[in-house]
């Protein structure tokens, strides 16, 4: 498949990556993540099924070869397997790979209907092997769910990544556990730092943890050998010799990773962001909503890349206000 016009920004960055949003509803509530009485979006601002295969198409024809399907929780929102089966056809035609990020708590019913429709890996949002520390960091008992929803998709062929927040006085003492456990299972893993993304109750750098510092712990127990290795993300990863397996470190805060940056964003409601941690977007929604679509819904993808800025400009420091307003479950994960 040709394509005529790819999205290329002022950096010269060929965009590739889409991470679309389907949802800004979720069925956990991580405390990291949003506040326990979450306000989500009326529904009848929500893209339809349609309107977000006829936009994933218009990505395709630009250039992106890979879709990552986000939430919120992707699974949670009625029907989604059916957009998943109708890009599933697209691969091999323009569309290199569908895959998508989840919270597991679903996945055992849908681990089977994902593999047939084409997606050959999924990452699986896990924080803790701890049933307590699950039930207080997401504010829900549904560890056994996910436990079994990983080992379904497992069982299906679905390729398991699994992502940590690092989370200082909560989870970091359990961190050199969770690798093993997941090399152990046949698991690649991705260490992330906390994202100042939206007012949470509490503050969240109380539990800020350089990742920095995680590696230097873990030198001490393991060898770690710097990995070439990518998927198209943010992740740099580095071999566990003792284990054998993969493991990735997404540093927004102590290593900005913009400067080989393939990906934009677009929530639920259409807006495309240009950047993670910037407030630059193009109203997506309007344009195919529009009397002339594909001419106007080309002009906001060309405004996108005109208006996406070299780097992010994250902090975390006490009383400092979120990077954004907006919650990660919003612009999607």
């Amino acid at each position: 498949m040709s394509c005529q016009r790819p999205l290329i920004d002022a950096f010269d960055r060929r965009i590739t990556y889409l991470r679309l949003s389907v949802t800004d509803r979720c069925d956990l509530r991580c405390a990291y993540c949003m506040p326990e009485r979450m306000q989500f979006l009326p529904k009848k601002e929500v893209l339809s099924l349609e309107e977000l295969y006829r936009l994933s198409l218009a990505f395709v024809e630009r250039g992106v070869t890979k879709i990552r399907l986000t939430g919120g929780e992707p699974l949670v929102r009625r029907d989604m397997i059916d957009l998943v089966r109708a890009l599933g056809r697209r691969l091999g035609d323009g569309l290199d790979e569908l895959t998508l990020t989840t919270n597991g708590t679903r996945l055992a019913e849908f681990a089977g209907p994902l593999f047939e429709a084409g997606v050959r890996r999924v990452n699986v949002s896990l924080d803790t092997l701890d049933s307590e520390r699950f039930e207080t960091l997401s504010r829900r008992d549904r560890l056994d769910d996910v436990m079994h929803g990983i080992a379904e998709a497992q069982r299906v062929g679905l390729s398991v990544k699994i992502n940590t927040v690092g989370l200082k006085g909560i989870n970091d003492v359990e961190i050199p556990a969770l690798v093993e456990w997941a090399h152990g299972a046949g698991h690649d893993m991705t260490l992330i730092e906390v994202m100042p993304l939206g007012e949470v109750d509490g503050e969240r750098v109380d539990h800020y943890l350089p990742l920095t510092e995680v590696r230097e712990q873990l030198e001490q127990r393991f060898t770690l050998t710097d990995s070439t290795y990518r998927t198209g993300g943010p992740a740099r990863y580095v071999r566990v010799e003792e284990t054998g397996g993969r493991l990735g470190f997404i540093t927004p805060l102590t290593n900005n990773f913009c400067a080989s940056c393939n990906r934009i964003r677009v929530t639920a409601t259409g807006q495309l962001y240009a950047c993670l941690g910037g407030a630059e977007k193009v109203d997506l929604r309007a344009a195919m909503r529009s009397d002339a679509p594909e001419e106007n819904l080309a002009a906001a993808l060309d405004e996108a890349m005109r208006i996406k800025p070299e780097r992010h400009t994250f902090r975390i420091a006490p009383g400092e206000a979120p990077a954004q307003p907006r919650h990660m479950s919003m612009t999607g994960g």
